[in-house]
């Protein structure tokens, strides 16, 4: 390497800036696909055990996970650039190329210069992701499983079609629906479950000449209102079966995955109507200084790891992790 690229230079990035820059972008990308696939994970089993008790329909469950997903952006990314610079400069060190540089007369502000090229762009995008962009999936997460409650269609059933019930418990079949999916005709509905008094299984056989779906009222619960229909149920293997008529037959459906909880009202409300709530709201300004914190944690914790990142060549590759993780705890629950 030349000594005259280490020297200062009016372009914005040298040949030994790129070299740091690469570094450190590389580490910190690796950080953030393994956190992210770690998040994914939790999120995806989440979703799949919700999709499985019928609280969510299956047709929305990629849709979901992506929504989710970067709303645990403003706490991914900081600990990736952490770790990531943790990494990257780390490797410099215990291959001895830091000591070479510096004594090649690269100082304390040559180290930083590349580092603040990785650290303020992402927190420049980080501040757009936690601002607007978490928001708006928040949002739109909601509004999907709203919708979802409202409606048979957006819920996964389909005029014509034979749909498995949660946990393979049966089956229905809807010959017509209306437009908006909450009305249908010619319903049947067929119910397999466990008797645990006899040890066998029953079984339910519904049919409706029509009906339509309906809520209570805290606008929870769903409910099916059957209309003019019969009902078969007895055990499988005997002969004793009881056959009902009636004019109305109400069922519970299972509750959709909605979040009531003023924390997560919060979490969907635009950051201007923060900023106009924040001076009589406490819940509203918390939230409005926990937005902001995502990329200032970005600039801190980066800068943070910049000393930690300093280590011996007989030092362990991962010698320094722990103390960083400890580092990022301690941060956090500081916030």
């Amino acid at each position: 390497m030349k000594p005259n690229s280490l020297r200062q230079s009016p372009l914005p990035l040298r040949i030994v800036d790129r070299y740091l820059l690469r570094e450190v972008v590389a580490g910190c990308g690796a950080a953030a696909a393994v956190l992210l696939l770690v998040m994914v994970g939790g999120l995806a089993t989440e979703m799949l055990n919700n999709v499985a008790r019928g609280r969510i329909p299956a047709e929305l469950l990629l849709t979901l996970i992506g929504l989710h997903a970067v709303g645990t952006l403003p706490l991914l990314v900081p600990l990736a650039v952490l770790l990531g610079v943790l990494l990257g400069y780390g490797r410099l060190w215990r291959d001895s190329e830091m000591a070479v540089l510096q004594a090649s007369g690269l100082d304390a502000r040559g180290l930083l210069r590349p580092l603040l090229w990785c650290v303020l762009p992402a927190a420049l995008l980080l501040a757009l992701v936690a601002l607007w962009l978490a928001p708006a999936a928040d949002r739109k997460a909601q509004d999907l499983v709203t919708r979802a409650s409202r409606s048979l269609i957006v819920a996964g059933l389909e005029p014509g079609r034979f749909v498995e019930l949660p946990g393979r418990e049966g089956v229905i079949h809807v010959g017509e629906m209306s437009a908006d999916g909450t009305r249908f005709k010619r319903m049947f509905i067929e119910i397999e479950r466990a008797d645990a008094q006899a040890g066998k299984r029953r079984i339910d056989v519904i049919t409706a000449a029509s009906g339509f779906l309906y809520h209570d009222a805290d606008g929870v619960g769903r409910y099916l209102a059957l209309e003019d229909g019969f009902r078969v149920e007895g055990k499988l293997g005997e002969d004793d079966y009881r056959l009902m008529r009636f004019q109305r037959n109400d069922m519970k459906l299972p509750d959709v995955v909605s979040d009531k909880s003023e924390t997560a009202r919060k979490r969907a409300v635009r950051s201007t109507s923060l900023w106009r709530a924040s001076a009589d709201d406490p819940f509203a300004r918390a939230e409005l200084h926990w937005r902001l914190a995502a990329p200032l944690s970005v600039c801190v914790l980066g800068l943070l790891a910049w000393p930690l990142a300093r280590s011996s060549p007989r030092e362990p590759r991962y010698a320094r992790l722990l103390l960083a993780l400890l580092a990022w705890l301690v941060y956090y629950n500081l916030l």
